[in-house]
């Protein structure tokens, strides 16, 4: 339990306290009352309970019963427990985020919140920081089958660690893609099957069976190519997969950084093309 403690709940506790402090302390006032009040709006109605039992139910359920997760053997519990859990969240995190802007939009108060004393990107990084603590709390929820592991074996607790935090960076993109969705539409139920399904071909793209047939095309089929060559450009397995496995490089941060910075960016501008 010493090496849970060093490595695991060590550097988990001040991540979380850097992220705390950011959220309290450094971020402008406007940013924060607006991640106040959508934090609000997540807990007082059922939607942040639901994703998060539905993301428990999928993710430690099914690694017990269907992956049976204790008869693999492994020190970071990668193939048969964090390998799935972008495929959990593609589903989880666009539930979760369709409502960042369809909802404003539906209710009218779109022009409410953009005509407010601050500026689009303060509603913007408040309302995605909102939902990004609902899907950090998903994940400090999983913790017990990393308890279990330790309590049945000797994993890698610091291999793990960088599991959580892959999965975290993963979903942080999945709610990037969102709430681009979700500026553009004001459909929740249509904002939840594009991303579901952007989501989805993210991760299916960094399979080896799609690498294998992009490789292998031919003919009529090279017309698709471009197409599916750029998924795998954009791909998040690979880097996640990296990442997971404790081979840390600034590269993948970049990487997951620039996707979500991207998207925010995306989001900016559906926004000001509603507002105008």
């Amino acid at each position: 339990m010493k090496e849970l403690f060093l490595h695991f709940f060590v550097p988990a506790a001040i991540l979380t306290l850097i992220f705390v402090a950011l959220l309290l302390f450094v971020l402008p006032r406007e940013i924060r009352t607006i991640f106040k009040r959508e934090l609000k709006a997540y807990f007082v109605s059922p939607v942040a309970y639901v994703m998060i039992v539905v993301f428990l139910g999928l993710s430690n359920g099914l690694a017990f019963f269907l992956w049976h997760v204790l008869e693999w053997g492994e020190a970071d519990l990668f193939r048969s427990y964090f390998f799935w859990l972008p495929l959990y969240m593609t589903l989880v995190v666009p539930a979760l985020g369709m409502r960042l802007w369809s909802e404003e939009q539906r209710l009218g108060t779109m022009e409410l919140v953009l005509t407010m004393p601050l500026s689009p990107w303060h509603a913007i990084l408040g309302k995605f920081l909102a939902a990004a603590v609902v899907i950090f709390a998903m994940l400090v929820l999983s913790f017990p089958i990393v308890w279990t592991i330790n309590y049945l074996g000797d994993p890698d607790n610091g291999v793990m660690f960088a599991g959580y935090l892959a999965t975290f960076l993963v979903g942080l993109v999945y709610l990037a893609v969102t709430s681009v969705m979700s500026a553009l539409t004001r459909s929740q139920m249509v904002a939840l099957l594009i991303s579901f399904a952007v989501c989805l071909i993210l991760w299916l793209g960094g399979l080896p069976p799609v690498n294998d047939f992009v490789t292998s095309l031919r003919g009529i089929g090279l017309a698709l190519w471009p197409f599916l060559k750029g998924i795998q450009l954009v791909e998040i397995l690979s880097p996640f997969e990296q990442f997971a496995k404790g081979d840390l490089h600034v590269s993948h941060l970049v990487f997951f950084i620039s996707f979500v910075g991207f998207c925010l960016v995306a989001t900016s501008v559906a926004l000001r093309m509603k507002r105008a």
